[in-house]
C-alpha cells in the first residue's frame, strides 16, 4: 500500500452508504505486528497505530471494504514468548517460510492473551481509539481479536483469580502431561480443541464458575468500547455442549448473554465467529452475525463443482451471515494453495457468493508464504503482478451497487445436448437490485473445456451482454432465443457479465 500521507481522506462515504455496504460487506485483515514491523523499519523507531498512514486506509476505502480487521493488537506476554522460542517444533515450522529467522522476529502468539489493552509496542489505548476514528471517518469499521477458551498462562487471573481456570489433579498431569501445567502449587489445563493436544501457551478458562463469566461480560464490553465488532476466535469451544463433551462441567450459554449485554451499550456492535465442525448454525441462532464458512472453502479445495453449487443450496439467511475466504491467518496462502487459474475462478465463486467476503493481507499480491501469528516478520516474496490485476479487476466489480446490495440467486445450468456431462461442472449466480442492471457470475469450476445453458430471469442474449471481467478471449457465448445462453468455457473459466 502507499505509504504516503494525505491530509483529506480520499474514500470518505457517507453514513448512508455505509449502511448499505453491510448487507454483503468487504473485510480485510491486517496483520497489526508485521505491518508496524515494516512501518518501524521506514521510520528508524517503533512504529504505532498513530503512523498507519491515512493513505493506506484512503486506499481501503477506495476499494470498497467496509471493515478493517486489525489481527493482535492486544498485550502479550514474555512466558508465550519464551514457549514459542522454545517449544520443538514451532521454531524450525516458522523458519520454513523464514529462512533468517531470529529470536527477536519471534513475539509469540497474538492469541495468548495477557491482558485487552492495546500492546505496549503499538501505542497507548486512545491509539487504538484514534484509529477507530480515522477507519470509521472513511466510512469502514473496525474488528478486533476476541480469545474467549484462554488466556495466556501469565495472565492477571492466573495469580489473583485461579478459580476462573480449569484445574486437574495429579492424575490428569500424570496421564496427559501435554494438557495440563504446574504452576503455584496448582494443576492448570491448558486451552485446548478436544481433537488435540492442549496449546501449551495457554491455560483454559472455566465457564462453570459464576463469577468468571461476571468478568468475562465485562471484558468484552471493555472490548467494545474500542472497535466495532469482534472475530471471536475458536467460538464454539464455548458451546455447554462442547465444553462439557472436552471438560466435564456443565455450563449455561455464554453468547446469547454477552451478545447481548454488548449490543444493549453498543448498539450494532458486530460478533463474528471461527466456527467449524457444522456449528455454524447453532452460533447464528445464538446471535452472531457472521460465521466462518470453511466448509465453502473445504469444498472449493476438494475441486469438485457439485459439491460447491449443492453448499449453496443452503438457505438464503444462513449464507447471509456466512463469512467467506479463500485465506486468513490461519489457512495456507491461496496462491500456494490453488493453481493459478483454479486461484481465480474460486476466488470469483467465494467473493460473488452472499455474506461477508473476508480477503487477506497478501492476498492480492499472490503471496504464497504464510504468516505465523507467533512472528513479527513477513517472508520475502515477490508480488505476482496478473494475480494483482485479477484482484484489483475482481474489487472493483464487488462494489457494484446489485452485489452489494441486491438479491442473490443460483441460477440452472443444463446441458447443451444429451450426454453433455461436462454441464455439471457450472456454477452461476445472479444478482438482482431495482433499478441496477442485473449482474451474473458464471464458473466452470472444473480442469476442463465444458460446455452448457445458463438459463437467466431475464433471457439474456449475448447482444445485452457487457462482460466486466473474465478469464480471457477463449470463452465463447452464443445467443439464445430463449431463457439464458450457451457458454463453452476452457478450464477453470469464469465470467462476470452486466446484462
Amino acid at each position: 500500500m502507499n505509504s504516503k500521507q494525505k491530509t483529506k481522506p480520499a474514500g470518505l462515504q457517507t453514513l448512508e452508504q455505509l449502511k448499505v455496504l453491510q448487507k454483503n460487506p468487504a473485510l480485510f485483515q491486517v496483520n497489526t505486528r508485521v505491518w508496524l514491523t515494516e512501518l518501524s523499519k521506514q521510520l528508524g523507531r517503533q512504529a504505532t497505530l498513530d503512523d498507519v498512514p491515512d493513505a493506506a486506509l484512503d486506499e481501503l476505502a477506495d476499494q470498497g471494504f467496509a471493515w478493517v480487521y486489525f489481527l493482535s493488537v492486544w498485550q502479550t506476554g514474555e512466558a508465550g514468548r519464551r514457549i514459542s522460542i522454545n517449544h520443538p517444533g514451532w521454531k524450525e515450522s516458522f523458519k520454513v517460510d523464514i529462512p533468517d529467522l531470529s529470536d527477536d522476529d519471534i513475539c509469540g502468539s497474538g492469541f495468548a492473551i495477557t491482558d485487552y489493552s492495546l500492546h505496549t509496542n503499538f501505542g497507548k489505548l486512545d491509539a487504538l481509539l484514534r484509529l477507530k476514528e480515522r477507519i470509521n471517518q472513511r466510512g469502514m469499521k473496525l474488528m478486533l481479536d476476541l480469545v474467549p477458551n484462554h488466556t495466556a498462562i501469565d495472565h492477571g487471573w492466573v495469580k489473583a483469580h485461579p478459580e476462573f481456570y480449569v484445574q486437574g489433579d495429579e492424575g490428569d498431569i500424570a496421564e496427559a502431561p501435554q494438557n495440563f501445567l504446574r504452576a503455584d502449587n496448582r494443576i492448570f489445563a491448558h486451552g485446548r480443541d478436544p481433537y488435540f493436544d492442549g496449546w501449551p501457551d495457554t491455560l483454559q478458562l472455566n465457564y462453570g464458575n459464576p463469577a468468571f463469566r461476571e468478568a468475562m461480560f465485562a471484558e468484552v464490553l471493555k472490548i467494545a468500547t474500542a472497535c466495532d465488532g469482534l472475530r471471536c476466535d475458536m467460538a464454539m469451544l464455548v458451546l455447554p455442549d462442547v465444553f462439557s463433551r472436552t471438560w466435564g462441567i456443565d455450563i449455561e450459554p455464554f453468547w446469547p448473554t454477552a451478545i447481548a449485554n454488548t449490543r444493549e451499550k453498543h448498539p450494532g456492535f458486530t460478533f463474528m465467529a471461527e466456527v467449524y465442525w457444522d456449528r455454524e448454525w447453532d452460533l447464528q441462532q445464538q446471535g452472531f452475525d457472521f460465521t466462518y464458512d470453511k466448509r465453502l472453502y473445504d469444498r472449493l479445495r476438494g475441486s469438485e463443482a457439485r459439491t460447491v453449487r449443492e453448499h449453496f443450496w443452503a438457505a438464503p439467511d444462513y449464507q447471509q451471515r456466512s463469512a467467506r475466504f479463500l485465506e486468513n491467518h490461519d489457512e495456507p496462502r491461496a496462491a500456494g494453495t490453488f493453481d493459478p487459474d483454479q486461484h481465480k475462478a474460486a476466488s470469483v465463486l467465494t467473493f460473488f457468493s452472499q455474506g461477508l467476503r473476508f480477503l487477506h493481507q497478501g492476498q492480492f499480491e499472490g503471496y504464497r508464504k504464510r504468516v505465523s501469528v507467533h512472528v513479527r516478520r513477513k517472508p520475502k516474496e515477490e508480488a505476482d503482478t496478473a494475480i494483482q490485476k485479477f484482484y484489483s479487476e475482481l474489487l472493483g466489480c464487488l462494489k457494484l451497487p446489485a452485489v452489494h446490495n441486491g438479491n442473490w440467486s443460483l441460477l440452472e445450468c443444463s446441458q447443451a445436448w444429451d450426454g453433455n456431462w461436462t454441464a455439471d461442472c457450472f456454477i452461476a449466480f445472479s444478482w438482482k437490485l431495482e433499478n441496477e442492471s442485473p449482474v451474473h457470475i458464471i464458473v466452470n469450476y472444473s480442469g476442463h473445456q465444458s460446455q452448457c445453458y445458463v438459463k437467466t430471469p431475464e433471457g439474456t442474449g449475448l447482444k445485452d451482454v457487457d462482460i466486466r471481467m473474465s478469464s480471457g478471449a477463449d470463452l465463447k457465448f452464443l445467443e439464445l432465443t430463449e431463457s439464458g445462453f450457451f457458454v463453452d468455457f476452457p478450464p477453470w473459466g469464469y465470467a462476470v457479465l452486466i446484462s
